[in-house]
């Protein structure tokens, strides 16, 4: 660079040239040097070095090329011994900003970190509470239920075990089914049916068949207490319709099945026909459907009933509970919990951002710092910048926005402004 800027002069004058050039020759070799280094390594190795050490690498080349450019002025100033000093100063600011540069890179990686380890712990804490949600939500539900149905008094117990009969009794009457309904729907349309279909849709049939058999019982025994004639001949005549199905198709399955054991106790004298199977099932029928109405069907169906109704059950003479009003905290804690999470992001944020710009903007004020030096004999910016609102704060040319001058003394530009006035 300077061999063929100095080829440029006559040759009586290179040697005149070349000495002057002296204190700038060697800094254009350092900085190949410099880029030599980086361009050689491994991109891991590249992108580390780029991010902590291309910033105060041209800090040093700036602060370089001021501090020679500067020799040449020294014989021209006035206040040499003021300017040495603003210039070394300008090199302590220098070295103090790296230093305060790499400790900012090392804060805002363990911000980075911190952030993902926070997240990760989100995540999972987010997962978790999703999994235990799941897990308690049929709890929470039949919690809900019991305090929204269910008031003191009410036989919530015979409930379940009227819901656990049902499926109990739906699930016997599956296995038992099955293969008959397998070979119906195959002689219909001459396919096998899948079992891993057929089952479930049976077994929700047969549930809502005996649930609607309690639910007949139920209706017709309050027929009868309410002494309604008419209602009473509707609800036999459904109810012996929904035996006459439930004998047919369910209890005389397990009559045919136990119709072989009957016959080998018997030594083969005694045959059941269609006669005596069906009445065998419908002794069946009344004993079983006897049975569990007596013991809980009689107290469990009119909470069913009520439940799908939507209607509150309570008990007669009961006290029912009033339901508190309607406060103001029901809506203001969440309002107050999403402006927290706000400000908090907003903190945050201006955090990060204070981490991520200022050590650059420091190592950039301390490289402005070294020009102006150069030029004005004193630094432009105090360094270093405490905060982000530090630098923002800084006025390097000494005149707020409102006119008047907010200039820290002996730091800044001068302006014609702060030049002593002679008097006319």
């Amino acid at each position: 660079m300077f061999e063929s800027l100095v080829a440029l002069f006559p040759a009586e004058w290179r040697g005149t040239i070349t000495v002057l050039a002296a204190p700038l020759r060697w800094i254009p070799e350092w900085q190949g040097m410099m880029l030599s280094w980086f361009a050689g390594q491994h991109p891991l190795v590249m992108i580390l070095a780029g991010a902590g050490l291309v910033m105060p690498a041209f800090l040093l080349v700036a602060g370089t090329w001021s501090t020679m450019v500067s020799l040449y002025t020294l014989p021209f100033r006035s206040g040499r011994g003021s300017f040495v000093t603003s210039l070394l100063m300008a090199w302590w600011d220098a070295g103090r900003c790296i230093w305060l540069y790499w400790s900012g890179m090392a804060r805002l990686a363990m911000a980075v970190v911190g952030w993902l380890l926070g997240s990760v712990k989100f995540l999972l804490l987010t997962l978790r509470n999703t999994l235990l949600g799941l897990l308690r939500s049929p709890l929470a539900m039949l919690d809900w239920t019991s305090r929204r149905y269910f008031q003191p008094g009410v036989p919530w117990l015979a409930f379940l075990v009227l819901v656990l009969w049902s499926g109990v009794e739906a699930t016997v009457f599956t296995f038992t089914l099955q293969p008959t309904l397998n070979e119906v729907f195959g002689g219909l349309t001459g396919y096998e049916p899948n079992p891993r279909v057929m089952a479930p849709l049976l077994w929700l049939f047969l549930f809502m068949l005996v649930a609607g058999s309690f639910a007949c019982v139920q209706v017709l025994t309050d027929a009868v207490r309410r002494r309604r004639v008419g209602e009473i001949i509707q609800m036999s005549l459904v109810e012996s319709a929904v035996m006459f199905f439930e004998v047919i198709f369910l209890y005389r399955e397990l009559i045919d099945a136990i119709t072989p054991w009957i016959a080998q106790q018997s030594g083969g004298s005694v045959r059941l026909g269609l006669a005596s199977t069906i009445l065998l099932a419908s002794f069946g029928w009344v004993g079983v459907r006897g049975m569990s109405w007596f013991l809980f069907g009689r107290f469990g169906t009119p909470a069913l009933l009520a439940i799908l109704s939507r209607q509150t059950i309570t008990q007669e003479g009961g006290v029912s509970a009033v339901p508190a009003p309607v406060t103001s905290d029901m809506w203001r804690a969440p309002v107050e919990a999403l402006k927290a999470d706000v400000a908090w992001f907003q903190q945050e944020g201006k955090r990060l951002f204070e981490l991520l710009t200022l050590p650059v903007l420091q190592l950039l004020a301390a490289a402005v710092n070294f020009a102006v030096v150069v030029v004005q004999s004193r630094p432009a910016f105090p360094l270093p910048f405490k905060t982000l609102d530090d630098m923002l704060l800084s006025n390097p040319f000494g005149v707020a926005r409102s006119g008047r001058s907010d200039r820290i003394p002996g730091v800044g530009i001068s302006t014609p402004r702060d030049m002593p006035r002679v008097a006319s």
